[in-house]
């Protein structure tokens, strides 16, 4: 059960973009959590359908079907089992089909540290609209709580409940932040 109060995140600006940053600690190996965020066949349990090529310099897709989001994607950094960074934007066909922002450049980095029989995860994501860091904000943790559930084997969360739950922290954070 999830606690329904509890938040990973925490939003910042840089640069007049949003930053948002999550740790958390996982009940799975190291070797597991990386296999968790590279093998596209696990990926898509948790987050979505990646195809292509997850090693340093590949190029990659990724399709969210709950906002029916596609983007393009490459690997900038791969440091196998410890850290990887994507750049990724979404398809212009797929902004156009939407109601989100206009395309940006995101950058997700993800650094595991092994603690024990745990890992801790830190994921940051750069680039998204300042006005929307609320809802990337939620939307990324329930990302990180379907990942902690999948690797110790329970179903995803509830992402109606867990956002009605989140978001109003989420937006208490981003009113603070400076304009």
């Amino acid at each position: 059960m999830t606690d329904q109060t509890r938040v990973l995140g925490q939003l910042s600006a840089a640069d007049g973009a949003g930053v948002i940053r999550l740790e958390d600690r996982y009940d799975s190996s190291i070797d597991d959590l990386w296999s968790a965020l590279t093998d596209p066949a696990r990926l898509a349990r948790w987050y979505g359908e990646v195809e292509g090529d997850l090693r340093l310099g590949g190029q990659f897709t990724v399709y969210l079907e709950g906002p029916d989001l596609r983007s393009i994607g490459h690997v900038e950094v791969c440091d196998r089992p410890n850290r990887m960074r994507v750049l990724t934007r979404e398809s212009d066909e797929s902004a156009r089909r939407g109601n989100g922002p206009q395309p940006y450049d995101q950058t997700v980095e993800a650094t595991l540290t092994a603690d024990g029989d745990q890992t801790v995860v830190v994921i940051e994501i750069r680039g998204m609209p300042l006005d929307k860091i609320a809802a990337f904000g939620a939307g990324w943790q329930i990302h990180a709580e379907n990942l902690g559930n999948y690797v110790t084997g329970r179903d995803r969360v509830n992402t109606q409940e867990r956002w009605g739950a989140i978001v109003p922290h989420y937006n208490a954070q981003a009113a603070a932040l400076p304009v």
